[in-house]
Order: structure tokens, then sequence, then C-alpha cells
């Protein structure tokens, strides 16, 4: 099993920004795949950005490609997700996941941090 918790989020302007950490536990977090997904009120959860286990891959959707930063770690159990000119529409629950196995489900994810962004 994996535990993650997510912390960060909060109220910010448009235009400003955010990084939102997830703190992982339990098994060993440097073999996992982490991503970063968010859910926007009445829609339905959506990717946001991804980090191989070594850091030295990462994507994104292309909804936030230039303005999030995904990086993990790896001594610290921590992936992080640097937001920067941020817009109303990225106002969502924030949520981290692992995968359980290279290329596979998410299959451990955390409660959410809510990132509420005001124009």
């Amino acid at each position: 099993q994996v535990q993650l918790v997510e912390s960060g989020g909060g109220l910010v302007q448009a235009g400003g920004s955010l990084r939102l950490s997830c703190a992982a536990s339990g098994r060993t977090f440097s073999r996992f795949t982490m991503g970063w997904f968010r859910q926007a009120p009445g829609k339905e959860r959506e990717f946001v950005a991804a980090i191989s286990w070594s850091g030295g891959t990462t994507n994104y959707a292309d909804s936030v490609k230039g303005r999030f930063t995904i990086s993990r770690d790896n001594a610290k159990n921590t992936v992080y997700l640097q937001m920067h000119s941020l817009k109303p529409e990225d106002t969502a629950v924030y949520y981290c996941a692992a995968q359980g196995v290279p290329g596979g489900n998410y299959d451990f994810w955390g409660q959410g941090t809510r990132v509420t962004v005001s124009s």
C-alpha cells in the first residue's frame, strides 16, 4: 500500500502561482510513476501531469503545458506540482496518484487539495 497526502492548495488570484506537494509513505516511492489529476465542480476528473520514477520523463495535459511543472524528490518521498499563470479554469480539487505497476493504472490516490483561482 501507498499512502498519499496532498498539501499546498488554496485561494489565489488569476495570474498567480501555487506549489502543490504530495507526500508518500508505505511502499517504495521511488519505483512509482506519479501523476497529478484534477476535478473541477461538475466535471470529470482529468489528467494534469505525470512523472516517471526517475524524473526523467514527464508529460502534461495540453491545458497546462508551459504553465505547470511536475517534479519529484525521491529522497523526500514527495512529488510536486508547480503552477504558474493560474487561470480561473484551473479551479479544482487536485489529486496525486501512484501507478502500482509501471504503465498500469493509478492504483493509489490521495484525498485531494483544493485550488481556487479568482478572476
